[in-house]
């Protein structure tokens, strides 16, 4: 069946990596210890809400994230860093490859989204930094139903918003998690593993997998 649409997860588009960075600026000989700490509490917070019900939007997640991390490595976080480590999701910039595979897609008539636990504001906010305001049909972010991916209501947003199959829609995740819960709801995937990071052991493997999205177009047409 032949793809119509790409939907993409927010960081296989924008680069989180300046994040880190600011993470080391301010926190001299920790950064990295500390960015771990928060991305993984981050996504951890999503899910244990889920199953507890008692959701909270990824911008609010990832600010209990960010306390955490700051008081597990004993980090003085005071009000100033916090809103800087905060507001530096709102100024991402799109990773080199971007924005060639998004106009290449749209040239060859493939219907563009983003699929994201991001907020709206987050994913707008990223949007107008990137530069990349009109290329996406549908800006969808998982805070509309009140959960996050995995659970196969979010990925089902994408198939609603097209209106198209489930097998005409390639998702492109950027964890490998995520992959595995694109492969799981039946949506052709494509992991952009720009972390080289070991494969989810989750009993499903996306359809391809690349350190960038240089393969994406080959794969949609294949």
């Amino acid at each position: 069946m032949r793809v119509k649409a790409v939907v993409f997860d927010a960081f296989p588009i924008v680069d989180p990596r300046p994040v880190a960075a600011l993470a080391e600026e301010l926190f001299p000989g920790h950064g990295a210890e500390f960015s771990d700490l928060w991305r993984d509490r981050q996504f951890e917070y999503c899910w244990l809400r889920t199953v507890g019900k008692n959701y909270r939007d990824f911008w609010q997640v990832t600010e209990e994230a960010l306390v955490f991390a700051a008081q597990n490595l004993q980090l003085d976080l005071t009000a100033e860093k916090r809103n800087r480590l905060m507001d530096s999701y709102l100024v991402l910039k799109p990773w080199p490859d971007v924005v060639a595979v998004l106009d290449s897609l749209k040239n060859a008539g493939i219907r563009l989204g983003f699929l994201s636990n991001f907020t709206a504001k987050m994913l707008d906010a990223c949007i107008k930094a990137s530069g990349l305001d009109g290329r996406f049909e549908h800006v969808l972010s998982t805070d509309a139903l009140k959960t996050y991916k995995p659970d196969p209501r979010a990925y089902a947003m994408g198939v609603e918003a097209f209106g198209l199959k489930r097998e005409e829609i390639v998702f492109v995740a950027f964890a490998g998690w995520d992959a595995a819960g694109s492969k799981w709801f039946g949506y052709p995937t494509y992991w952009a593993n720009r972390r080289r990071q070991s494969a989810a052991e989750m009993g499903v493997a996306p359809n391809r997998t690349a350190n960038d999205l240089s393969g994406l177009m080959s794969f949609v047409q294949s």
